[in-house]
């Protein structure tokens, strides 16, 4: 499939402030470099995320939004904050709703979002609830809800026609079907996540993230690369391919 195509409007929904730099800014960055209008939903503050003494969740909440506004910043991406609990994230008729109503609303040609399968990655690591709980709600808001009209007749109402996506892309290195060359957008996906103090502290991400990128790209050839499985929804009327 192809990897040039670049959509007019993408949106990029994921559970926490940095879960968007971690993973997809690369392609982020590099659409909205080519005139992209990209939308970043946050779903949660991420106000759960911190051992420090005396932090507070609405402190944490204000300082981690304004982290992921200036990690969008760097990346040329526009911030909704849906303000839903951290660490109890749930893909809920309500929660879908809400998504639905931002899908209708920026209508994006492209959706990018987590994997809702794995429960962890190798003997290391358990995958995060609430990222799994924000892909399937992402999933679930693109297809069919946001397409049917009859569904939600008060968004119909408010004149929030039913929108079809064309592409969902899943983050996904080990089974993608598609690669994108994120080899001039890396050192912004690298200044992007350090914007992040609060979760970073003084690790430097760099070398980590470059040599990721360079290992998903050493499969296709590409210096640098980010993974996904592209679902073809609703074929565009023009594609670079």
């Amino acid at each position: 499939m192809s990897n040039t195509w670049i959509p007019e409007r993408a949106m990029v929904i994921y559970a926490h402030p940095d879960d968007i730099e971690f993973t997809v800014a690369g392609t982020a960055a590099k659409w909205a470099r080519h005139g992209c209008q990209v939308v970043y939903v946050v779903l949660t503050d991420g106000n759960a995320g911190s051992h420090e003494a005396g932090m507070t969740a609405d402190a944490l909440a204000r300082i981690r939004r304004a982290e992921q506004q200036a990690a969008a910043d760097v990346t040329g991406a526009t911030c909704v904050f849906v303000g839903e609990p951290d660490c109890l994230l749930a893909p809920t008729l309500e929660l879908r709703k809400k998504v639905v109503r931002l899908i209708r609303q920026y209508r994006p040609q492209a959706v990018i979002c987590g994997d809702p399968r794995p429960f962890f990655y190798v003997d290391r690591y358990i995958n995060h609830p609430d990222h799994r709980a924000a892909a399937q709600v992402a999933l679930e808001a693109v297809f069919p809800a946001a397409e049917l009209n009859l569904l939600y007749p008060d968004l119909l109402k408010e004149g929030l026609v039913g929108h079809k996506v064309n592409y969902v892309y899943i983050t996904s290195p080990q089974d993608a079907n598609c690669y994108i060359d994120v080899a001039d957008s890396i050192d912004l996906k690298v200044a992007a996540l350090r914007q992040h103090v609060s979760q970073l502290g003084d690790w430097d991400p760099e070398s980590r993230i470059k040599e990721r990128a360079a290992e998903i790209g050493r499969k296709v050839g590409f210096e640098y690369a980010e993974a996904f499985i592209r679902i073809t929804l609703h074929e565009p009327e023009t594609e670079d391919t």
